[in-house]
């Protein structure tokens, strides 16, 4: 069941004339959707079923179409794409990571609470690192960036700066 669903998925993706990034399901736009609390704890969950997990395996690596892509999610460099040409595994200590969900719900004009937030993102990571399928883990050749002293700003430029030097004949950033 689950898994014949996740392999049927009519899943796309578009990018608009604002150059955001659109999730469509069946034509329609979930972008909004799919960025929310519950959304987030429940792929977790969903994550830990092998069968879903293997059906949604080759739908991810066929989007690894030329000229490439960038794929962010717990298991892209050990799992979804062993072989990708840079790794970044971004991290953060959890309370930083539970006061910028914060700050994000909150201008969505969502009412949260810091402490169950914190709480939640403790057992996500928790639940993630231990589960037996994909566990969340830094793979050997990922360069690890720490964010939780740095700036959006200043965490895209050092992304940037990686990918340049590692695809100096690419055309990386603007």
């Amino acid at each position: 069941g689950h898994a014949r669903l996740a392999g049927d998925l009519d899943v796309a993706f578009r990018a608009t004339g604002a150059g955001e990034e659109q999730v469509l399901l069946a034509g329609e736009d979930v972008t909004g959707e799919l960025r929310t609390e519950q959304a987030g704890s429940a792929a977790s969950r969903v994550a830990a079923w092998p069968a879903v997990r293997s059906a949604l395996l080759e739908r991810q690596r066929r989007f690894a179409a030329p000229p490439g892509l960038v794929a962010d999610g717990r298991d892209m460099g050990s799992v979804v794409f062993p072989a990708a040409g840079l790794k970044i595994f971004l991290t953060a200590s959890p309370e930083e990571r539970a006061r910028r969900r914060h700050k994000q719900l909150k201008e969505k004009g969502l009412s949260v609470n810091l402490a169950a937030l914190s709480a939640e993102i403790a057992e996500r990571d928790r639940r993630d690192a231990s589960r037996p399928v994909a566990p969340l883990i830094a793979c050997a050749d990922a360069v690890t960036v720490d964010t939780t002293r740095l700036a959006i700003g200043e965490v895209v430029q050092r992304v940037l700066a990686l990918a340049r030097e590692r695809f100096p004949e690419a055309r990386v950033g603007n």
